[in-house]
Order: structure tokens, then C-alpha cells, then sequence
């Protein structure tokens, strides 16, 4: 394991690791001590919510081999190197004055308390019995179910233990002429990713817990049953080699020599990701009707990716309170920490 303190470049050119696990703790902890200081003291809250963005920054810098090396998505590759800037600067806008961004930070501290626990509680015993690590019950649940939708469209793999997990979670496809293909469903597949974020923004705003839950109630199982859907697909589609198209363009874009793995860049990496931003926008949609009070968390991310104010509860015509502290009926107005 390469040391960020010894080899700082090697860190930032090697897959995640313990120090990366340590790392998202700690900007997630700093962003939970911002919030929990935003209400009482607020220049002490605002330092620490800055200093962590700058820290989450170094976050996502650390991803970016991670995604677009190894993992080889164009999508979540260019996200990760686009967040690192968007960090710095969503960090010197909240430290110069822009309060309105205490809202995406508490999202950012309750998407992390959700997804870190996953990526990093390993399995351990209490009292003789050993208690399973959270991302091993999620994946072989997920790949449990997978397993069985697979089957019930009259395709039978075998189970084998994953080689990268180590779970009960892969399936072994074999092509007539005896190669073997091994589809593992791994904690990016299960769409925890994307429940974390939506629990986060629901989380972090200030609004009635009835409508909190319902907001809940439509993205949580939306994005689990659409999750599903996706990872069947690619399994069905990676296991019978469906997708063998354009074989040395997909190979030449990806980086890759395998035409094996062609089927899986196509129906992964291009059709289920392009598919994911649409459903994204379509739970968006559904959840931000539940909970307006979310506008202006989009107002201010719009605004930290094209430096221009947007109105979007005039635009759609909801007049809501605004989750900051301020009032919106139509227009933009300044909410407390902005007049700073």
C-alpha cells in the first residue's frame, strides 16, 4: 500500500486504499461538525465547512486514476476530475459569504454517513459471532436478486464466489466455445451511490418529516428496483456476449484487448450509464415535487458550475420556504447567511 506521506504522487496514481477510507472520513466528519456548529456559531461552522470542501477536493483528485484508469468510465471519470475544482470553489464561496451552500453541506455529511459506513466497517465477532460487513450483505442481497430475475428469463449461470469481493455475489457464464465470463456484482452495483446522494438531499433539508418520508418512499425503492433492472442487464447481456458491436472502436476507447469485454463496456459503461443521468433526472423530478425546499440546493449548484444565479422556483412556479432560513415566493431572496 503506497503512503500519501511518502510517495504523494504514487498515492494519487493508485487505487483506493485504507488512507483514501481514512481521508473520506475525515471530510465527512468535518462537514457533520460544520453543520452541528451552523446554527450557534456560525464564522466557526463556515471555516470548518470551507476547510472541508477544500479536504473533499483532495478527495475526488484521489479518485480520478481510480475512475478513469482502472474503473474506465468516461462518465463518472470526467465527474471526478470536474469535482475537484467545483470543491475549491463551492468552499471560497461559502467562506466569502454564500450561506445558501451550509444546505449542500449538510447533504454532503449525510451522503457520506449513509455510503462510508459500506465502503469501509469490515466484518468482526462480538461474543463468538461473527457480524458480516455491510457491503457484503448489500452485495449479495443485490446479487441474490439479480441471480434470480436472471433466472426467470431462462438463463441459468453458475454461482461462484466473487475474485475481487470474495462474496457469494458472481456468476459464471460459459460461451460455446469454453471461454469463461465471470459477471461480479461488486458495491458499485448496487446502487448505493445514488440512495446515498438522494438520502443525503432529503436528509439535509428543513421541511416537514411527512414529506421527508415520502420523498424517501419514491427514490429510495425507485432506484433499488431500477438498480436491479441494470444489473441483470448487463449480466444477460456480458454472459451471452449480446453486444458485440463496433469490437475494435469500443476496445480502442477503452483502453482494453479483450473483445470478450466489449458486450459488458457497451451495455455498462455507454447504455446503463447514459440510462442512469435520465432516471437520475427523472426521481429528481419526482422527489423535488415532494420537497421544493431542494431548489435552492440546485440554485446553488447550478450557480457554482456557470457563475450565474438561477431562479428555479420561479421557473416552475413553486413558491416554498426556502430550506435555509429565508423565504422564496417566486424570486430569489437572501437567506440570512448570505447577508453576512
Amino acid at each position: 500500500m503506497t503512503s500519501p506521506f511518502v510517495d504523494p504522487l504514487g498515492w494519487f496514481l493508485s487505487e483506493p486504499d485504507a488512507y483514501s477510507d481514512a481521508l473520506g472520513w475525515v471530510v465527512i466528519l468535518t462537514f457533520v461538525a460544520a453543520a452541528l456548529l451552523e446554527s450557534r456559531r456560525d464564522r466557526d461552522a463556515r471555516a470548518l465547512a470551507a476547510a472541508a470542501w477544500g479536504l473533499f477536493a483532495v478527495f475526488w483528485l484521489r479518485l480520478v486514476y481510480h475512475f478513469a484508469f482502472i474503473h474506465k468510465s468516461y462518465v463518472e471519470g470526467i465527474l471526478t476530475i470536474v469535482a475537484v475544482p467545483a470543491c475549491l470553489y463551492a468552499g471560497w464561496l461559502l467562506w466569502n459569504g454564500r450561506g445558501s451552500l451550509f444546505l449542500l453541506s449538510r447533504a454532503v455529511a449525510a451522503m457520506g454517513l449513509i455510503y462510508l459506513p459500506f465502503e469501509t466497517i469490515p466484518a468482526f465477532t462480538v461474543a463468538g459471532t461473527t457480524v458480516p460487513a455491510p457491503r457484503e450483505m448489500l452485495i449479495e442481497t443485490v446479487a441474490a436478486q439479480t441471480g434470480f430475475l436472471v433466472e426467470l428469463l431462462g438463463y441459468d449461470p453458475e454461482w461462484i464466489v466473487g475474485p475481487e469481493a470474495g462474496y457469494d455475489s458472481a456468476f459464471l457464464f460459459v460461451t460455446d466455445g469454453g471461454h469463461r465470463l465471470i459477471m461480479e456484482v461488486v458495491l458499485a452495483c448496487t446502487g448505493l451511490g445514488s440512495m446515498a446522494i438522494f438520502g443525503g438531499l432529503i436528509a439535509a433539508v428543513r421541511a416537514p418529516i411527512r414529506r421527508k418520508l415520502r420523498a424517501l418512499a419514491i427514490a429510495i425503492p425507485t432506484i433499488y428496483c431500477l438498480n436491479l433492472v441494470r444489473t441483470t442487464f448487463i449480466t444477460v447481456v456480458f454472459g451471452n456476449q449480446y453486444m458485440q458491436f463496433f469490437v475494435d472502436e469500443v476496445l480502442f476507447l477503452f483502453g482494453d484487448t479483450d473483445p470478450y469485454n466489449v458486450s459488458f463496456y457497451l451495455s455498462d459503461r455507454v447504455i446503463s450509464q447514459l440510462l442512469a443521468v435520465v432516471a437520475l433526472v427523472g426521481i429528481t423530478y419526482l422527489v423535488v415535487r415532494e420537497l421544493p425546499e431542494l431548489l435552492t440546493l440546485f440554485e446553488d449548484v447550478l450557480y457554482v458550475a456557470t457563475r450565474e444565479e438561477y431562479d428555479l422556483h420561479g421557473a416552475l412556479g413553486i413558491h416554498a420556504p426556502r430550506p435555509d432560513g429565508g423565504v422564496s415566493d417566486g424570486t430569489r431572496v437572501e437567506s440570512p447567511g448570505e447577508r453576512d
